[in-house]
């Protein structure tokens, strides 16, 4: 559902959620942590940095960290700078016009799954995936 690049952007998000210090994390860090390449980490970075997600210092010292407070951010926030995430975004079909009044042949059934997405990525705040102790979530095991 969501490209690799707003997946390396959500785990980044969550590691720079998890720092609990107030001081930049620099992109070394965080693609060293993530075992993500640091250049294309990098890049993910700066497009967060002009969406207003993180924040950047330069020079020594230097780094990213979260531009407001993750209980405020939502995924969509984050994901939305790489991969749309509203509702009548685009067609599943590739239509250039698709809505309610002129729908294509999967718009209805495409609807009935594309909102409820939307909504959880809208709706979840990134604080909501860190345990109580700042560490990411694991997935539940059926």
């Amino acid at each position: 559902m969501l490209s690799k690049t707003s997946e390396y952007a959500l785990r980044a998000v969550l590691f720079l959620a998890r720092e609990s210090r107030d001081i930049p994390v620099p992109a070394g860090d965080i693609a060293s942590g993530l075992d993500v390449p640091a250049n294309y980490l990098s890049k993910i970075l700066h497009t967060l940095n002009r969406a207003g997600v993180v924040s950047s210092e330069r020079g020594p010292g230097g780094g990213y960290r979260l531009a407001r407070p993750a209980d405020t951010m939502s995924l969509a926030d984050v994901v939305g700078a790489f991969d749309p995430i509203s509702p009548g975004s685009r067609c599943l079909l590739g239509r250039a016009r698709c809505h309610d009044d002129q729908p294509c042949a999967a718009h209805a059934r495409w609807r009935q799954v594309y909102d409820p997405v939307t909504a959880f990525f809208r709706d979840t705040m990134v604080a909501e995936l860190l345990e109580p102790s700042g560490e990411v979530a694991e997935p539940a095991t059926a």
